[in-house]
Parts: structure tokens; C-alpha cells; sequence
């Protein structure tokens, strides 16, 4: 692994840290991403909610919030059709508990991974007319379905589109009563320029609603729904659609993760407990990422996300418990399905990679198309190359793709094989694809080919170190100033610092799961340093040949109740300046 760390001013840290008060090292860190000035610092770390934009700068939403509320005063009949994902689904329970508790009961539909897919179906369209639906609001998706919309229109249901995704290309919008979308042609409203996701949009649109019910003398007999209590299921679906962290969205997560603590919702109780995490815990976004995300998501790429949408919505303390404990169950089955198909496709990985070549194309007849994203990212983070794994069934295959950070534009890559498949869609890091398995081997050849112009660097993985550190500066104050950086995720990765010339001791652990060992280092005279190594018990010959530069990320951890100052590494090298 190449390592790479800024250049920062020694004295430029020092007088930033000064003026803020805080530890250099810390400074030393925001100088490298850019936080020159007290201000933009000061600005960083400013999430208060009275930060948020207002919602209505963004296009269409003036008439999104007016068409909902023309319905709630008239009590039509409301549809809401979201995704499958975690970021559909959260979306989705938003909605439908702010129009719940505005006094509206609205029916919530998802689709199925497996039989209706992606995005609205003319069917749901069509079962929604023969019901006699006057409104359907669509969440995380719609804004490409001109045909199901332009069916919905004509059958008498008025639509409202709340989506994140690019509008199909050459830019064409669907008849819909109103669109919100960050995406559409004339949209001004940068918000910094960072992306939103459904649940991010959700969360605005019950902003802007909850104005225009008020201006209209709604909530004059009526309290008014609390926003601050749909954080939570906004902050769920902000991390596990894996958004920046930046911007809005750090405001929105930053309150979400309170929420979340909080737990006052019993889906949300009963998720942590499921989880493993004590009801009061505070959660970071990654272990809401990695713990709390899988099981929502899970459901939706096995079967149906019901179970999830159900669990989050429902205010019966028993009925929580049993879906949370279903949905752990369905994340076991998927862990175990992904892990056969995993270990099928690491075998043509390996061959691939040993021929030279820049992508996987990974494919295997019966292999389950819920899973093979993850999949993907696995092998993304295995061999640091564009990965694209594929479940052949019949005479054709549908898949997923990732690609690492500094690789290639994974969207515009299939866009240029464009010939060979027969549907694609996505962003950089990933996308989703379709292909007749005839034209298996032509299309890996051709996303060969496209990778082929990528640098050969690209294929290296890279350790981006924030900033060297001295062991004396790894102490709780520099911990205590890291934490208020979170939270941590796209574009605001946790930080990762570096030792250098480290003279430790060290030995091996066994994983409780099997897999690699793990690795604990003991460093003399610093034993109040908890240091750990997952899955790098193979380095510790490393260690123990002589002085070794350690990265890692370091804050405080609490384990039995009591706390810690962590050390968990992220490589070692031996020492290039003993």
C-alpha cells in the first residue's frame, strides 16, 4: 500500500490551533482538507439545525408541498411509492408518519427486488387507479418513469415526484403535477453542492409541507408534527445511501445520530437491541452503517423491504422486537449467501487479476441478484480495481459494479459499452447493469478496454495520511477534538494519523468468526494506548523485526464501561527513518 500525507505548515497549525483552541495535530488535520481560517472552521463545526436551507429554493418544491397539502385538507387518497434500499424505505416512513400524524393515513407501497424491480411499475399504477387513488407521491425514484407517469396521469392520479437520481439522457422529465430532484434541468438550489439522498429529501419536503399546512390555517386546531423526530430515519438512510457527509447532510446526521440515541421510536430500540447496542449508546455513522443498515437493507434484497418499512413505522414495543429479530435473522441468511458467491467469484477474480488485467467481471449462473453489489464491494476492496458481478440467469444477467476511490467513472464506463448491454444506469462508484449472457465476453472485454486508459498508479491502493503524530500528542485532548469533526463518512473521512520509528511488541488473536487474525501491539511506557490491528495478525513478523510506522485512526473507545484511548491501525510498514 502506498502512503501518501499533506504538506501543512508547521507554524500556520500552530496559529490556527491557537486561535481556535485546539490541539496542532488537530489543526494540522483541517489545514490539510482545506479549513484555512478560523471561520471555515468555525463554519464546519456549526451543525445547529437553524443551518438548514430553506427547502423551498429547491425546484418544484413550492408546488410539491402545495399538491400534498391540498390533499391532506381534503382528505384524498394518498399512495407512497418508494425503493427497496435503506434510503428508499426511510424515505418512505418519513412521509408516511408526518401525513400520520397530521391526521392522514396514506398507503405506503415497495417494490419487490425480485419480481417488480427497480422503480414504478405500470401494474402499481394501474392497481392504484382501479382503488381510486387521487395522489401518488414517488420517493427515491420516478423521476425516469415518463410511460408509468404518463399512464397515471391519464388514469386520474396526480403525481408527485421526490427523487435523487438523474433524469433519463437526453434530458426528458415525466408529466408529473411536481418534481424534486437536485438532478433536473434548471435546478439552482446548490446546497453546497452536495448531494442529497431520498431520506434527505424526504426530510425537506416534510419541512416545506408542514409551512405551506400552516399557512393555510392547517394546524390552527391541530399540534403540529415534530420534525426533529424524523431525524432518526432521515439519518439511516443519509449513511446507507453513503451520501457526502458534508453540508446539509452533516447537519442532518449530526442530529440524526442523537435521535438514534435517543431511540424513542421502538423500531429504533428494537434495531439497536437486535444490533447488539444498549438503547442509550450513542452511535457513530459508521456503526449505524454497519450494523443498524444491513438488517433494514437485507430484507429488500432477499425478499421484500415491508419488514423494514414495518419495523420503523409501527408504535407497538412487541411487534418491534419480532420484526428486528426477523430481520437479523434474513441479514445471517444473506451474510451466508453473499459468502458462497463471494468466494465463487474471488476465484475468477484472482485469474483475472493474475492475467493483468484492471477490472474483475465476475458472473455465475444461480447466483442471487440481491447480493451481488456486495459482492462487488468486496472485491473492490480486495484487488482496488473496477468490479462487476453478475447473476446469469436464463439467457441473460443482471449485476452490479463498483469501482475504488481515484478509479474509473463507473456510469460513463457503461455508457460507452453501451452497445452490448440492455440496461445500465448508476454513478461513479456504482451502478447497476443488465446484459444478454451472449455478450458476456464481448462486454468484458470492452470495459477492459475503457479501463485500459486509467493510470496504472490507480490500481495501487493508497493509505492518505492526515498527519504525523508524535505518541505524546496521542492523549484525550486530541481524541476529545477529533470528535467533534464527526460525523464521518464520504468526503469527510475519519482522519488517519501516523507514527513513525515505533518500537512495539506484539501478538496475534484469533477472529471470533474464523478469517484472519487480528494483531494487538504493546508500545513501552504508553500503555493506556489500546492498539489493534483486524484481520492483520499476518504483519506481526513485521512488527517484531524491528521499528515500524504505524496509521491508524485514534479516538476514545468504551468497552465493560470503562474508556480508552484507541489505536486501530489501518497498515504498517517498517520504519522508513528509524
Amino acid at each position: 500500500m502506498r502512503w501518501i500525507s499533506p504538506e501543512t505548515d508547521s507554524e500556520d497549525a500552530e496559529r490556527l490551533a491557537g486561535e481556535l483552541g485546539m490541539p496542532a495535530a488537530c489543526a494540522r488535520i483541517l489545514l490539510a482538507r482545506g479549513f484555512s481560517s478560523p471561520e471555515a472552521v468555525k463554519a464546519l463545526l456549526n451543525t445547529d439545525l437553524s443551518q438548514l436551507p430553506d427547502p423551498f429554493t429547491l425546484r418544484g418544491m413550492e408546488a410539491a408541498s402545495k399538491r400534498i397539502a391540498q390533499a391532506v385538507i381534503g382528505r384524498e387518497r394518498i399512495a407512497i411509492f418508494g425503493d427497496y434500499d435503506v434510503d428508499g424505505v426511510t424515505a418512505t416512513a418519513t412521509l408516511f408518519l408526518f401525513l400520520k400524524e397530521a391526521g392522514v393515513t396514506s398507503e405506503a407501497i415497495l417494490p419487490r427486488r425480485m419480481v417488480e424491480g427497480y422503480g414504478l411499475a405500470r401494474s402499481v399504477v394501474e392497481n392504484l387507479a382501479d382503488k381510486g387513488c387521487d395522489l401518488l407521491v414517488t420517493l427515491d425514484c420516478g423521476v425516469t418513469a415518463v410511460d408509468e407517469i404518463t399512464l397515471a396521469r391519464e388514469r386520474g392520479i396526480d403525481v408527485v415526484v421526490i427523487d435523487h437520481h438523474p433524469p433519463l439522457d437526453p434530458p426528458r422529465l415525466p408529466p408529473a403535477n411536481a418534481i424534486v430532484d437536485p438532478h433536473q434541468p434548471g435546478e439552482t438550489a446548490s446546497f453546497d453542492g452536495r448531494p442529497l439522498c431520498a431520506a434527505g429529501l424526504a426530510f425537506l419536503t416534510c419541512m416545506a409541507l408542514r409551512k405551506t399546512l400552516r399557512d393555510m390555517g392547517y394546524f390552527d386546531r391541530r399540534p403540529e408534527p415534530r420534525l426533529r423526530d424524523y431525524l432518526d430515519l432521515t439519518a439511516l438512510g443519509t449513511i446507507a445511501d453513503v451520501v457526502p457527509l458534508t453540508g446539509i447532510n452533516r447537519i442532518l446526521v449530526r442530529h440524526g445520530l442523537d435521535e438514534l440515541a435517543a431511540a424513542r421510536r421502538p423500531g429504533i430500540r428494537a434495531l439497536k437491541r437486535a444490533s447488539g447496542f444498549d438503547n442509550s449508546l450513542t452511535l457513530s455513522a459508521g456503526q449505524v452503517s454497519y450494523r443498524l443498515a444491513p438488517k433494514i437493507n437485507a430484507a429488500g434484497r432477499l425478499d421484500e423491504a415491508l419488514p423494514g418499512f414495518n419495523l420503523l413505522t409501527t408504535d407497538n414495543p412487541e411487534l418491534a422486537r419480532s420484526i428486528a429479530a426477523e430481520l437479523d435473522a434474513v441479514n445471517v441468511e444473506r451474510q451466508l449467501i453473499e459468502q458462497k458467491i463471494f468466494n465463487e467469484a474471488l476465484s475468477q477474480a484472482e485469474s483475472q487479476a493474475a492475467q493483468g488485467r484492471r477490472t474483475i467481471v465476475a458472473a455465475g449462473e444461480g447466483w442471487h441478484r440481491g447480493v451481488v453489489g456486495i459482492v462487488a464491494s468486496r472485491l473492490v476492496e480486495r484487488f482496488h480495481r473496477p468490479a462487476i458481478v453478475l447473476a446469469l440467469e436464463g439467457s441473460g444477467g443482471t449485476g452490479s459494479g463498483r469501482s475504488p476511490d481515484g478509479g474509473i467513472h463507473l456510469a460513463d464506463a457503461l455508457t460507452r459499452c453501451d452497445a452490448l448491454l440492455t440496461r445500465h444506469g448508476g454513478h461513479h462508484r456504482a451502478a447497476g447493469l443488465s446484459l444478454d449472457a451472449d455478450k458476456l465476453e464481448a462486454f468484458r472485454e470492452a470495459f477492459e478496454a475503457v479501463a485500459a486508459e486509467m493510470p496504472a498508479a490507480n490500481l495501487e491502493p493508497v493509505c492518505a495520511i492526515d498527519t504525523w503524530v508524535t505518541l505524546d500528542e496521542t492523549n484525550h485532548q486530541l481524541a476529545e477534538a477529533l470528535k467533534k469533526l464527526e460525523p464521518f463518512g464520504t468526503d469527510n473521512p475519519e482522519p488517519i494519523l501516523a507514527l513513525r520509528g515505533v518500537a512495539a511488541a506484539c501478538r496475534t488473536l484469533p477472529a471470533k468468526r474464523g478469517g484472519p487474525w487480528h494483531l494487538k501491539l504493546f508500545i513501552p511506557g504508553f500503555r493506556n494506548l489500546d492498539i489493534i490491528g483486524f484481520g492483520m495478525g499476518a504483519l506481526a513478523p513485521v512488527v517484531s523485526a524491528g521499528p515500524v510506522d504505524l496509521a491508524f485512526h485514534f479516538g476514545i473507545e468504551t468497552f465493560q464501561h470503562q474508556q480508552r484511548l484507541s489505536l486501530r491501525l489501518r497498515d504498517i510498514r517498517p520504519s522508513v527513518r528509524s
